[in-house]
């Protein structure tokens, strides 16, 4: 913050016209100088984030067209539309969760040519763009986490992060902070750039025209079940649930500077440090995005697909490996985070390779 503030700093020339003159009297204050003008000017540009109007209209009509689907769900739409439309909304969140989140952007878990393929077509099904624009947002997140760079206001509220961070232009500051942040593992990943290369014509079969025209051609279903349950609902619930990844923290992580028992959310969602721990140590790949850790559908998913072979490599941090880490840290006074992964390191060397099938877990 030290940037912002030298910006309210009084001037030299500032504080010379406020020193007592030979004779005793006291000059008046000077006006702020032009350079510091230009200099408040130049910051508050900065930082400033406009409203993306697409995005926003996007949004609204999204909006009231999904909320009209749930009316032509219960009225229009066959089981086995309903089922289909389940089912690509399922791919997508994991595609999201399990591919995006937990394999590229921090690099829980290694997975086979294969896995990586099928992760990266359920993640086009998200309609959340490229994999390789979403993890550099994601790992921007993780590096301004509680800052005023952080382009998913973790600094604010809940409804800044879910809704106002992706309706809102980056700050030029934030575009070059984004264009800085190190993407060389994702570069190098021939599926990730064959995706970003011909996201939109994806996009465009896979997104749009699959679920529309599958209830049409397929089992003759109405033209409203198809453009509004399998299209417009299924869309409006992926991209909220994809956006809650960035905002959870607010819905299920503690905090510090509030009770819990001051909000009736207590009634509707167990809080706890889970989403901290995450932003402390990413790379476990239990740690799960909405306040879990150790369950889930992601984490089940990612140990099912261990058992066949498909992922190797599953990062995770036990409770002994904790508490050396903190022993660690007190013994040697260097930071908490790297004793930790330290020791999570050398635990990782002992642990058998199928220990994501014990119940042993961080407790």
């Amino acid at each position: 913050m030290a940037d912002h503030n030298e910006n309210f700093a009084p001037s030299a020339e500032h504080l010379k016209a406020q020193q007592p003159s030979g004779d005793g009297a006291t000059k008046p204050d000077q006006p702020p100088q032009p350079t510091e003008t230009a200099s408040v000017s130049s910051s508050s540009r900065d930082t400033k984030r406009e409203a993306s109007w697409p995005s926003v209209l996007f949004y609204i009509h999204l909006n009231i067209l999904g909320v009209y689907g749930i009316f032509v769900l219960f009225s229009h739409t066959s089981l086995i539309t309903c089922v289909f439309t389940f089912l690509l909304t399922l791919f997508g969140i994991l595609g999201v969760t399990a591919g995006a989140h937990r394999l590229w952007a921090h690099r829980t878990y290694e997975a086979t040519a294969l896995l990586r393929f099928t992760l990266m077509i359920c993640q086009t099904l998200a309609g959340q763009g490229s994999i390789y624009d979403w993890v550099r947002m994601h790992r921007l997140h993780h590096e301004k986490f509680r800052t005023v760079d952080d382009p998913y206001y973790s600094d604010k509220d809940f409804m800044h992060a879910q809704v106002f961070a992706n309706i809102r232009k980056l700050s030029p500051r934030q575009e070059q902070l984004l264009a800085a942040v190190d993407m060389s593992d994702l570069e190098a990943d021939g599926i990730v750039m064959f995706q970003r290369r011909f996201y939109w014509a994806m996009y465009l079969v896979l997104f749009v025209l699959l679920p529309i025209n599958a209830p049409l051609e397929y089992w003759g279903d109405t033209v409203q079940a198809a453009i509004f349950v399998a299209f417009s609902l299924r869309y409006l619930v992926v991209l909220n649930v994809a956006w809650l990844i960035n905002s959870a923290h607010f819905v299920w992580g503690l905090d510090k500077n509030h009770k819990q028992s001051d909000s009736n959310m207590v009634f509707l969602v167990t809080k706890s440090y889970w989403p901290q721990y995450h932003y402390l140590l990413p790379f476990d790949y239990q740690s799960g995005e909405f306040g879990n850790y150790g369950s889930g559908c992601t984490t089940a998913f990612i140990r099912i697909f261990a058992a066949i072979g498909q992922a190797t490599k599953l990062q995770t941090i036990t409770t002994e490996a904790v508490k050396r880490g903190l022993t660690m840290a007190v013994d040697s006074g260097r930071p908490i985070v790297e004793c930790l992964k330290q020791a999570g390191a050398e635990e990782m060397c002992n642990l058998k390779r199928e220990h994501y099938l014990e119940t042993e877990r961080l407790h």
